[in-house]
């Protein structure tokens, strides 16, 4: 265990960001599983509001720190790619 303060106050800023980032990718992984029901029930105009929502998701992500832009602009290519053909996605978030 940690003898000092500023290793002490380092677990816990630590566990709150773990905290914060698993809130984060949980919500992710909840709208792509949104989009890929929408998109298996050929529900495109929902799939299409899905993907706005998903989008500015990954984009806060990003922003907050809890994934790599390269790691979002990816995921949100393919998720875009998807709905543009109308087809289910893969498990990704």
């Amino acid at each position: 265990m940690a003898d000092h303060a500023s290793a002490l106050k380092q677990i816990r800023s630590s566990k709150r960001r773990q905290i914060r980032n698993q809130l984060v990718l949980t919500s992710l992984k909840t709208l792509v599983k949104k989009m890929n029901t929408a998109l298996a029930a050929k529900k495109l105009d929902e799939a299409k509001d899905l993907l706005a929502k998903t989008t500015s998701a990954f984009d806060r992500a990003v922003t907050k720190g809890v994934l790599h832009r390269n790691t979002a602009s990816r995921k949100i290519s393919r998720l875009t790619s998807k709905v543009q053909k109308g087809l289910p996605t893969e498990k990704s978030a």
